[in-house]
C-alpha cells in the first residue's frame, strides 16, 4: 500500500471478480501493528469492498474462525514485515494451512515485501535479521523472491548469489512492481510507477547468475485513459459526454 498511490490496491480488487469484494488483511509480519491496521482499512474502505483483518498476537483473533474466515474471502492481502515472525506465527496457528486451502478455492493472494515473499519455496530478506539470507518459504509458487531488488543495499547481489549457488530460479521485484502469476505461472508484471523494474533471475551454468528483465505494465497509463473517456469534452460552448 503507496500512500496516496492507490493503482496496485485497486488492481488487486479488480482482480477478485466481484462487485464489492470480501479481503481480509494479515498483518501478522508487522506484529499487528495497529498503524498498519488502521493503513489497510484507509485503503480499502468499506464503501467499495467489505475488509476485515485477522490478528495473531492479540488476546482476540478480531473473528470466530480465521481459517473459515480466510476460505469465505475473494482476496487476502499479507502484509510486510518479518518474515520469519510471521512463516513461524502462522505455522504455529495453522494459518498456512487455511492458506494453501484458499489459494486452491481460488482466492486471491497477494502481499507486499514479507507478503510478497511467503507464497514462494525461497526468497532473500533481511527485515531486522542483519544482512539479506536465504529463507524458505510456503512453497505454493515453485519459484524464489527477491523484493525491494535494487532499492536496498545487498539485495540484488544476495539475490544472484543465492540461485548461483543452488537457489531455485526466480523473480527480483523493485519497489512498485507486482508480479502476477495464475496458478504457478507468471501472467504478467504490473506496476504503480513509471520505471519500475522486475528481472528474471537463474542460473548460468558455470557458477554465476544471469538477469533477464521482464516486461512491465504500467497501471497508471490505463487509470489516465479512464479518466480522459470520463472527463467530458467541451464543443460549442457546450458539455458532450466522451
Amino acid at each position: 500500500m503507496e500512500w496516496g498511490n492507490p493503482l496496485l490496491d485497486d488492481h488487486v480488487l479488480s482482480l477478485a471478480g466481484a462487485e464489492r469484494p470480501r479481503i481480509c488483511f494479515l498483518p501478522t509480519a508487522s506484529g499487528d501493528a495497529d498503524h498498519y491496521v488502521v493503513r489497510f482499512y484507509r485503503a480499502f474502505a468499506a464503501t467499495r469492498c467489505e475488509p476485515s483483518h485477522i490478528s495473531l498476537f492479540r488476546r482476540e483473533t478480531g473473528v470466530g474462525d480465521p481459517r473459515a474466515h480466510l476460505l469465505a474471502q475473494d482476496v487476502i492481502y499479507v502484509g510486510g514485515g518479518s518474515l520469519v515472525s510471521l512463516l513461524g506465527t502462522w505455522r504455529a496457528h495453522e494459518i498456512d494451512l487455511a492458506l494453501h486451502e484458499a489459494w486452491r478455492a481460488g482466492v486471491v493472494l497477494c502481499g507486499g515485501s514479507a507478503g510478497s515473499l511467503c507464497w514462494f519455496s525461497h526468497a532473500i530478506s533481511s527485515f531486522h535479521e542483519g544482512a539479506p539470507r536465504r529463507l524458505e518459504g510456503l512453497g505454493f509458487l515453485p519459484w524464489s523472491n527477491a523484493v525491494h531488488y535494487a532499492d536496498e543495499p545487498g539485495r540484488r547481489g544476495a539475490f544472484m548469489d543465492a540461485v548461483a549457488y543452488g537457489m531455485p530460479a526466480g523473480f527480483g521485484v523493485g519497489d512498485g512492481a507486482a508480479l502476477h502469476f495464475l496458478g504457478t505461472d507468471l501472467a504478467e508484471v504490473v506496476s504503480s510507477k513509471p520505471g519500475a523494474r522486475a528481472m528474471y533471475v537463474c542460473a548460468d551454468g558455470s557458477g554465476g547468475a544471469v538477469e533477464r528483465e521482464l516486461p512491465v505494465r504500467f497501471l497508471g497509463e490505463a487509470a489516465a485513459k479512464d479518466a480522459e473517456r470520463r472527463e467530458p469534452a467541451l464543443v460549442g460552448g457546450r458539455a458532450l459526454a466522451a
